[in-house]
């Protein structure tokens, strides 16, 4: 079996796959939209082909000005061969070995999406089982689960206490309240990241991302008590899809008082207030403190991803 990347040649193909199983995948729509955004590209879907038969595709995504494929958004492998999982493992294995010999920084995460209570579920359990295995013996053997909460006007919006004052700020405020919040935080990420580089470069990158999405920076708060104390820092975002609760974050010597309510509760009336009908959210089903949070404030889980990725170095 050959697994390479596709060209042009390869479209149609490609977007004749159809995923009946009960988890995210990309359609014909999508690909071919966010395609001509650059934001999937040929060099970047690779198949398993032969004797002429495309028996697996992999889709991996990237901003549409990214040098690399930030995610693998879908993986597929026909459910009449035998072993989905073997040969699953080598088109991931040879996608990633291909993006690290043109320069890739870090290897694109596999991001699975997964309806609530998917363990509950038989059919979905056997579609996670196989693709858990081909992202494992691919190398990406780091796991964690994100919510993925949303936000409709119907919720209403969360009540304040008025404890906090919001105000904008410079970036060099905003980048040294991201250093300070970045030490202890439950993000899997940030955790990761600081393992690695540092607060100080997660920082910074942090701040980088959040800048170059979608949002506004004109939206970026910082939280002060009455006397003017920094509480922490609000910042609605969004993506390329729908308005988004972006980043927030308490300094530690305020943590446990319940300020994640107050910037969670401005994030949303900002949103609002602009006219946003749906506004999302992800955290780590591990971060129970935020996952409680999102709820008090009126946001609802609808989907789970399971997040693969390399172990850091």
């Amino acid at each position: 079996m050959l697994f390479r990347p596709t060209t042009e040649t390869d479209q149609e193909r490609i977007v004749e796959v159809i995923v009946d199983e009960p988890v995210g995948w990309i359609g014909a729509d999508r690909y071919l939209g966010e395609m001509r955004q650059g934001m999937y590209r040929p060099e970047w879907t690779w198949i398993a082909e032969e004797d002429g038969q495309v028996w697996a595709r992999a889709l991996w995504w990237g901003q549409a000005d990214s040098a690399h494929p930030i995610a693998l958004d879908c993986l597929h492998v026909d459910p009449a061969l035998p072993d989905r999982a073997r040969v699953g493992a080598e088109l991931l294995s040879a996608g990633l070995r291909a993006f690290a010999d043109h320069g890739a920084p870090r290897l694109p995460l596999y991001n699975l999406t997964l309806p609530v209570g998917w363990r509950d579920n038989p059919t979905a359990a056997a579609a996670v089982g196989w693709r858990r295995q081909a992202a494992v013996a691919a190398g990406l053997t780091h796991e964690v689960e994100r919510l993925r909460l949303e936000w409709t006007p119907d919720a209403g919006l969360p009540g304040t206490e008025g404890r906090l004052a919001f105000a904008p700020a410079s970036d060099e405020e905003f980048l040294q309240l991201f250093r300070r919040i970045a030490v202890g935080s439950l993000d899997d990420e940030t955790s990761r990241n600081i393992a690695v580089k540092g607060a100080e470069a997660t920082a910074r990158d942090e701040m980088d991302f959040y800048l170059g999405c979608p949002g506004r920076r004109e939206w970026w708060r910082l939280a002060h008590t009455p006397d003017g104390q920094v509480v922490g820092l609000a910042l609605p975002s969004a993506t390329p899809y729908a308005r988004n609760v972006g980043y927030l974050g308490v300094v530690p010597e305020f943590r446990g008082r319940g300020y994640v309510d107050d910037l969670l509760a401005e994030i949303t009336r900002i949103h609002a207030d602009t006219g946003a009908e749906l506004i999302t959210a992800t955290t780590d089903r591990g971060n129970a403190p935020m996952a409680a949070a999102l709820a008090r404030a009126g946001y609802r889980t609808s989907e789970i991803r399971m997040i693969c990725s390399a172990p850091v170095a």
